[in-house]
């Protein structure tokens, strides 16, 4: 079965393309047979495209652009035509999978894509602004290109869909809940997947596992994950809410944004901007939202950089308390993304407070940052894991599975 994984964002479109046997699904995941990239945002009115396949075929064209289907339609193409060809045509894929920010209350699980399912991801655009109309854009994409070939719409906010109301609902109007005013989360593909594979390399039933997940990338979100599923998470009702990340604040107290409006003017976009683009790691230390670049600057002396770090580390710790306080205890604590898996400091500050639960790091295997093993010492009443988050695969793990339905 070969199955296309979209995954779209609102600066960049990440593909690839999976072989996998139709009888069943290999145990450990699949290498793709292409993968494809469009940077949408590094030149003005430019596409940045990458393509590459296993056997050492490289395409890099800059592609002027007014609209982005065109460019996605040529990035589709060099999967059966050029030096990157790895199919005989169009018709080969079998299912394609999209990753689809926010599926609201309307959906728990991923589904086969109907007109009837893109109206409602259209609809929840309100929601996602920046990411679910380019989501739909890749879903239509593939309808010009491909036709009437199986999609399947894999939703972030899914994996936390059955989240009890109490960790849910904000407390706040019930009118307001009526409305669907509720803690959605964020993330949830790459919780998801990190549930399925720690407890493959603990050898533990997933369904017998309370896990705190750590997703720590540009964007930030921890989940309390108990039988295979979450039952509490740090992002809401937007992604804006929860930890400090790159750019984004995380949680503020509402009144600061009522006194900005009140007494400074502040217009509700100009927040929005400030408190997406403007914020976490970069409005606190000034330098760059990159956590390299942070690390960098704190060595050559820079204060606000050093108290961004401390500021992140303090609301990591935090928050990782109240996953580990709603799940009654601890089984794992997993670290995964881009900073997760590379930043031996963030792990390290962040197990450091947790040290009289006898949680240990290994020091020295910390700071290798391997991937997919565990980084505690043997006596650690709590293993601690890297993780190398799969999305692209965990989609095509949810495109096989409803394919055989």
């Amino acid at each position: 079965m070969k199955i296309l994984v979209m995954n779209a964002g609102s600066s960049s479109q990440k593909s690839c393309l999976y072989e996998v046997p139709d009888r069943g699904l290999p145990e450990q995941p699949a290498t793709p047979v292409w993968e494809a990239q469009i940077d949408w945002t590094h030149q003005q009115g430019i596409a940045e495209l990458k393509v590459t396949t296993p056997a050492g075929a490289v395409l890099k064209e800059e592609v002027p652009f007014q609209s982005r289907m065109p460019v996605v339609a040529q990035m589709l193409e060099t999967l059966w035509n050029g030096d990157t060809q790895v199919l005989s045509d169009a018709s080969s894929i079998d299912v394609v999978g999209h990753r689809v920010v926010h599926g609201g209350e309307h959906y728990h699980d991923s589904v086969r894509i109907t007109p009837e399912v893109k109206a409602t991801i259209a609809d929840l655009a309100a929601l996602a602004p920046v990411h679910n109309p380019v989501n739909l854009e890749g879903i239509e994409a593939i309808e010009k290109a491909l036709g009437d070939v199986a999609q399947v719409a894999v939703f972030d906010t899914a994996f936390h869909a059955r989240m009890p109301d109490y960790a849910a609902i904000y407390p706040v109007p019930y009118e307001w809940v009526e409305k669907g005013i509720r803690r959605y989360g964020f993330h949830g593909t790459s919780h998801r997947y990190c549930t399925q594979r720690t407890a493959q390399l603990l050898n533990r039933d997933p369904n017998n596992l309370r896990l705190v997940t750590c997703h720590l990338g540009n964007g930030c979100s921890l989940a309390a994950i108990r039988n295979g599923r979450s039952i509490d998470t740090t992002m809401g009702f937007t992604p804006l809410d929860g930890l400090m990340m790159g750019t984004r604040s995380g949680s503020v107290d509402p009144s600061i944004l009522l006194y900005l409006m009140h007494e400074e003017g502040y217009t509700a976009e100009k927040l929005e901007r400030l408190l997406n683009q403007n914020s976490g790691l970069l409005g606190i230390s000034g330098v760059s939202n990159d956590m390299r670049l942070v690390m960098k600057a704190i060595a050559e002396g820079n204060p606000r950089a050093k108290l961004a770090l401390d500021v992140y580390l303090h609301r990591l710790r935090q928050l990782i308390g109240s996953m580990i306080a709603s799940l009654g205890g601890l089984d794992a604590l997993v670290f995964t993304a881009g900073v997760g898996e590379n930043a031996p400091h963030v792990r390290a500050g962040a197990c450091e407070a947790f040290a009289y639960m006898g949680l240990k790091l290994d020091l020295e295997k910390n700071e290798q940052s391997p991937r997919d093993q565990v980084i505690s010492t043997p006596d650690s009443t709590v293993p601690v894991l890297i993780i190398h988050t799969q999305e692209d695969w965990a989609i095509a793990r949810e495109c096989w599975e409803i394919v055989q339905e």
